[in-house]
């Protein structure tokens, strides 16, 4: 069994994952590291691969090639060791419309084996965390998308997980509430290891320290966000840049 990462080590590991439907690539020799305490964003154009590589990641999806591993442990042959080291928020989470964000916590606390006490210090710090405070006995299906965005982000948080992969986090968030989970995640990004995916350049802007730019399944781009910007050219040209095809 390998061991957890030392604080130097990398949290997030991709080494050449591919994943293949037929003749099509869907993501096709990724590779990057993430160290402890970076936020990065994972950017690209819809259909790029995004999702496909973060299921690759977290062990939704079985690779075709190559290895994940999240804080050491193979998401192939290891994977509860690494769900455990793991919050995943996919981009329509698993959230039940019949169920309270009180209910559906408590659910995941005992699919986590989280112990009473332990489950109780958990609750309390996310719904402070996500400002739950005044919806956790309404059902979920009444409650407005970035309410369900923020159940989701809290069940992400509720086994108090080293790294967390976001998807799409603010995808049909009103501007206020894309404000509030920007500045969730730049508070968790100072004790977690975060990778999120977005197709918004000014989620890159606000919340990351590193990019991974991937287009038609292949990585052209790992860099800062200064990096990805320069020569003073603006995010969005280099974003047109990366994805023309020839």
């Amino acid at each position: 069994m390998s061991e957890p990462p030392l604080p130097d080590e990398p949290m997030i590991e991709a080494q050449g994952l591919s994943k293949f439907y037929g003749s099509f690539a869907a993501s096709r020799d990724v590779t990057f590291s993430i160290n402890k305490g970076e936020v990065a964003a994972f950017l690209g154009p819809n259909g790029a691969g995004k999702s496909t590589t973060m299921k690759l990641l977290t062990g939704y999806l079985a690779p075709s090639e190559g290895v994940a591993r999240i804080a050491g442990f193979d998401m192939g042959n290891q994977r509860l060791q690494g769900a455990r080291r793991l919050g995943y928020l996919p981009e329509n989470g698993p959230l039940y419309a019949d169920m309270t964000p009180r209910t559906l916590l408590q659910f995941f606390g005992e699919i986590r084996g989280l112990s009473p006490r332990k489950f109780d210090e958990r609750f309390q710090a996310v719904v402070h965390t996500c400002n739950l405070g005044t919806v956790l006995g309404k059902p979920i299906g009444k409650l407005s998308k970035g309410f369900r965005q923020r159940v989701g982000m809290a069940q992400a948080l509720l086994h108090d997980p080293d790294v967390l992969i976001l998807d799409e986090p603010t995808a049909g968030l009103d501007p206020n509430q894309i404000r509030e989970v920007r500045k969730m995640i730049r508070e968790l990004g100072q004790s977690k290891t975060i990778l999120l995916s977005t197709h918004i350049l000014q989620e890159v802007e606000a919340m990351c320290n590193r990019v991974l730019f991937i287009n038609e399944g292949v990585m052209v781009f790992d860099g800062t966000p200064q990096e990805l910007s320069e020569h003073r050219e603006d995010l969005d040209q280099r974003f047109h840049q990366l994805t023309m095809t020839s």
